[in-house]
């Protein structure tokens, strides 16, 4: 199968991920109607956020954990059509053999890249994994690999850091192995115990955390009775996406990183713990079309920066973007909710003033 036809078939069915900690990405397996993706992207989190081509952000359930095999399966989402796709043989599977990674690395949504298997059986802790030369990076973990016929054979999992495209995706069998271990106590919440393998749900735990086979410590994905809290800045910003109406669960991208709706606008918000400055970005629409509107555009751009306080527009290549930026030692919880209250509904204004003044058009999104 041509690489871009795969890239076609699997992109609906491939899912970004996001917590509080960090970002990955996972892939639909529909006759389980279940996410895959890595235990360490989920990072003990008993709630994500899930996102794809066909649904909105959405909160996921995670029913099953297993930490020696590095798997996690979450709960799909609901009234939505993700398409089917196969799992392949292992077996079948030699050096050599063109391969292809879906994921969404550093934040660029839906990366596919090529390569071939190096070695189809590594050992690293006990485990074979599938050796590969395909360009795996922070944000690929949880994702497919993908063979030439279209089929998953294998669960992108780790890199080796300071390596030329070493990367390293968790055999199919391995899967396939969880996927029936999971079956019976589907819709609960379930982990495989790292020592003797077997699946430990909540009513046979031991003691609320000891497996009751071999008596090693385990830790459902169970949804404690109060979330843990951010701290400092990122404890504020939060706080502050309450105050606005705002899902925080929903808004988290990683480490110090949410992103909102406005409206037709898109807002980021990024807190710099090392420059100490937390920055609003709302994307807007994109330029227009027709070249002989730009300039007006720009004049009316820069009487708008000379006549606002605190706010700034700009444009980053194509797009036009509103920004705030507010030093933290500076913000508390009353001003800060002020400043991106007028950020957003700022924001909102300017996205319905530039389409119909000056013919910009719809931001693109992924």
């Amino acid at each position: 199968m041509d690489p871009q036809l795969i890239i076609e078939k699997y992109q609906n069915a491939i899912i970004q991920i996001a917590t509080a900690t960090g970002t990955g990405t996972g892939f639909y397996v529909k006759e389980f109607d279940l996410i895959v993706t890595n235990d360490h992207v989920v990072a003990e989190n008993a709630e994500v956020t899930i996102a794809g081509k066909t649904f909105e952000k959405a909160l996921s359930r995670v029913w099953y954990t297993d930490r020696k095999h590095d798997l996690a399966f979450l709960e799909a989402p609901k009234n939505i059509e993700l398409p089917e796709l196969q799992l392949g043989a292992y077996e079948q599977l030699k050096d050599g053999d063109a391969v292809v990674a879906i994921g969404h690395p550093f934040g660029l949504n839906y990366t596919a890249t090529q390569g071939v298997i190096s070695k189809v059986d590594r050992i690293r802790d006990g485990l074979k994994f599938i050796q590969i030369d395909a360009a795996i990076n922070p944000g690929n973990s949880g994702g497919p690999l993908v063979n030439m016929s279209g089929e998953i054979i294998g669960v992108n999992s780790f890199i080796i850091r300071g390596g030329d495209n070493l990367g390293f995706a968790l055999p199919v069998i391995y899967l396939r192995e969880a996927l029936q271990l999971y079956e019976p106590n589907r819709g609960q919440a379930s982990t495989r115990c790292f020592s003797c393998g077997s699946v430990v749900t909540s009513a046979t735990i031991d003691s609320a955390k000891y497996c009751p086979n071999c008596g090693t410590e385990v830790k459902l994905p169970e949804i404690p009775e109060k979330e843990v809290e951010p701290v400092g800045a990122a404890k504020t910003i939060e706080e502050i996406l309450k105050e606005l109406g705002k899902d925080v669960r929903l808004a988290r991208e990683g480490v110090n990183h949410w992103s909102v709706k406005e409206g037709s606008a898109r807002i980021k918000i990024t807190y710099n713990a090392e420059n100490f400055f937390i920055a609003g970005d709302a994307y807007l629409c994109q330029m227009p079309s027709d070249p002989a509107k730009i300039k007006a555009l720009y004049q009316y751009l820069l009487q708008e920066n000379f006549r606002t306080r605190g706010l700034v527009l700009s444009c980053m290549q194509q797009n036009i973007v509103l920004s705030r930026i507010i030093y933290d030692l500076d913000m508390t919880r009353e001003n800060g909710a002020a400043a991106f209250r007028e950020l957003f509904l700022q924001a909102d204004h300017y996205d319905d003033y530039l389409k119909n003044e000056f013919g910009c058009v719809d931001r693109l999104e992924e």
